[in-house]
């Protein structure tokens, strides 16, 4: 019964991160109906989804105290209703202003599930880094599937019926979380939540040398993921010359395929190690995208894309190393705490990527990210080679 109800867990813990990520991937397709409608510039549009992006990484480590002091069944559970609730906001949303507010909510309540919830996991699995990867996976399924859909929904029905894909998932997930999942004890109820946010134990925890080192990791693996999301379609298209459809459809690819190599990379770093998997992610990024920015025609590209994918699924290698390096008492809110500081960092990715692509050329900025892999490959390698030579000292 105990193997079995874990499992469940995974699957409902998985499908609530989908849920929370369709309910943000389905606005972008539908920025133009949604200037249209309420007259305003795709700039003011584009302000309030980086306002949401960054409260999604705000709440990262909040959500790890909050999960800390009351139990992380109702830290998941409130970021799914959070998920629903702003859903059917947006949709009814009478002026822009109250649109952007409530998508800024949207991110801030979204984000409250990921660390809790890998938290959470790592007390049912022994090899957490599976669990990580399938848990994970939920993330590019939804990005499968929901800009397509909420593509057709608005094509069909308008933006507004197209806004509530996201409660039309998440309302079932909350249901059957709530009725599966057992109530979670909080690891450190007497803790105030001022004391969880005094500097110098949040200093410590960042200075440890095997936190710190995992956070370089995952800072240039964030900037690379970010920057491909946001502009990988527009490279193939105006590097490649492939059409918008051809585009699309590679898109959907890395997707699938970043979605389907994170069990297999997480289950492999179980195996053989956290830092030898992330070399392998890593290094498989310098091969696809050097291929994409060196071979901008033929055939090439139908390769490369699919190797890029592989890279971008560095997070279950680098995030269970994390978890490997967290007591348990502290895993919650510690987790929460260097996934903020990846995540706001590596959010420069499309920030920097965009403004090269603009000014020098895609060759140059996709070039910087195959120069950023190739660091966190020989990172990645660093504590295999020093192993090795130790002895010999």
């Amino acid at each position: 019964m105990a193997v079995q109800y874990r499992y469940v867990a995974l699957a409902l813990c998985t499908l609530a991160f989908t849920a929370t990520m369709v309910a943000r991937l389905a606005i972008s397709p539908l920025v133009p109906d949604i200037t249209a409608d309420f007259t305003v510039s795709k700039g003011a549009v584009g302000l309030a989804l980086s306002g949401m992006w960054a409260a999604y990484a705000l709440s990262q480590f909040p959500s790890g105290i909050l999960a800390d002091r009351f139990g992380e069944r109702g830290v998941i559970l409130t970021a799914v209703g959070i998920t629903a609730g702003a859903s059917l906001l947006l949709s009814l949303s009478p002026t822009f202003a109250v649109f952007a507010l409530t998508v800024v909510a949207l991110g801030a309540g979204a984000g409250l599930h990921y660390s809790v919830a890998t938290s959470f996991l790592a007390r049912h699995f022994e090899q957490v880094g599976r669990a990580i990867g399938v848990h994970v996976s939920g993330g590019p399924l939804a990005g499968l599937a929901t800009p397509v859909a909420a593509a057709a929904v608005g094509a069909r029905y308008g933006w507004r019926t197209a806004m509530l894909l996201g409660a039309a998932v998440a309302v079932p997930v909350f249901v059957l979380f709530y009725w599966q999942i057992r109530r979670t004890p909080p690891a450190r109820p007497d803790l105030t939540m001022r004391s969880r946010l005094e500097v110098e134990p949040l200093r410590e925890l960042l200075s440890r040398p095997e936190i710190r080192y995992t956070t370089v990791m995952a800072v240039g693996g964030a900037f690379c993921w970010q920057a491909t999301a946001s502009f990988l379609p527009a490279f193939l298209i105006e590097h490649h010359g492939r059409s918008v459809s051809t585009a699309s459809v590679l898109f959907s690819v890395y997707f699938v395929v970043h979605g389907a190599t994170q069990p297999i990379l997480g289950a492999l770093s179980d195996r053989v190690g956290r830092d030898g998997t992330a070399a392998i992610a890593f290094g498989t990024g310098v091969v696809g995208y050097g291929a994409l920015v060196a071979v901008p025609e033929g055939p090439t590209v139908f390769a490369a894309v699919p190797l890029v994918g592989v890279a971008m699924s560095w997070g279950a290698p680098v995030q269970s190393r994390f978890i490997d390096n967290l007591a348990e008492t502290e895993r919650a809110a510690g987790f929460g705490l260097v996934r903020t500081v990846y995540m706001l960092l590596g959010a420069l990715g499309s920030v920097v990527v965009g403004g090269l692509a603009g000014f020098t050329g895609w060759t140059v900025a996709f070039g910087l990210l195959v120069a950023i892999l190739a660091g966190e490959f020989l990172l990645a390698v660093g504590p295999t080679v020093r192993g090795q030579l130790a002895p010999s000292v």
